[in-house]
């Protein structure tokens, strides 16, 4: 391994607004509103605010699934978030997700309104509110909920790890490509292994524990985004491609995949009003 010059730490870190990468114009070191915007709101109960990345993706799969089954209190609108502009914000999201992060959700059936963010959350939330998706014996429902926050905590390794350093970094360093590259290949190792002699992650049940990881890496094995099958050797992954396969076919999967999509991605929508919105 090459090593760069050693960063020496300073006493006390400041925040320098010209460090380049990706999202330098947006990302500050604090929290809260940065201007005054109020969130608009259509004609369902569900209000989703979004963007088609893979969190964003994974709520939009679950409503049209309902959908699918048809379950017609689950239609929704779907509001665009976009984050490359900083709607994550405006002072009508920030009180919705004080985190500032896609997806966020409010449920104007129950009175007061259930307000969810975080798309693990909303996941469960949806899952029972309609009882879907989600084993209702204690030991099956404890091991799907396991693998939901396996994702919470392994996606970070992902996207803002392997993810910021190999794309979007401003320079290219070995040892945190190498070390994000490690993790991730460990990850996907571990869904081979759960996939080895499975249809899905618990077996042959669809879950919100499918939903919440194939996003992620089903996207990731099907070259959804930048190509790193070669860097990943992702042909050392054969049974993650099946499942990611066999997901993908999935129609509402596909409708739910177009939704608030802003990216070159053909028959992508940027906001959900109404079922016909995906039918043309």
């Amino acid at each position: 391994m090459t090593h760069t010059p050693e960063y020496v730490p300073p006493a006390v870190w400041t925040f320098d607004k010209e460090n380049g990468g990706a999202f330098a114009s947006v990302n500050r070191p604090t929290a809260g509103p940065r201007f005054e915007r109020a969130l608009e709101r259509g004609e369902h109960p569900l209000q989703l605010y979004s963007l088609g990345t893979a969190n964003g993706i994974k709520i939009t799969m679950m409503l049209e699934e309902l959908l699918a089954l048809g379950i017609s209190d689950a239609e929704y609108d779907a509001w665009l978030i976009d984050i490359n502009e900083g709607d994550q914000f405006g002072s009508g999201f920030t009180a919705l997700n004080p985190n500032s992060k896609v997806p966020a959700l409010i449920d104007y059936s129950i009175d007061p309104p259930v307000r969810i963010f975080e798309s693990g959350a909303i996941l469960l939330y949806l899952a029972e509110k309609f009882g879907r998706f989600l084993p209702t014996d204690s030991a099956r429902r404890m091991e799907c909920l396991s693998w939901v926050f396996w994702l919470v905590g392994s996606a970070p390794y992902y996207g803002g790890g392997f993810g910021h350093f190999y794309y979007w970094a401003p320079v290219k360093l070995e040892y945190p490509i190498d070390r994000y590259t490690m993790e991730v290949k460990r990850q996907l190792d571990v869904l081979e292994r759960q996939l080895t002699d499975r249809t899905y992650i618990l077996g042959d049940d669809y879950t919100i524990a499918d939903m919440s990881i194939f996003p992620w890496y089903g996207g990731l094995v099907l070259n959804w985004g930048k190509d790193v099958s070669e860097f990943l050797s992702l042909h050392e992954y054969p049974h993650v491609r099946l499942w990611a396969e066999r997901i993908a076919a999935r129609p509402a999967v596909q409708r739910g995949r177009r939704v608030n999509r802003i990216f070159n991605f053909p028959g992508g929508i940027r906001e959900r009003h109404h079922s016909a919105d995906l039918d043309s």
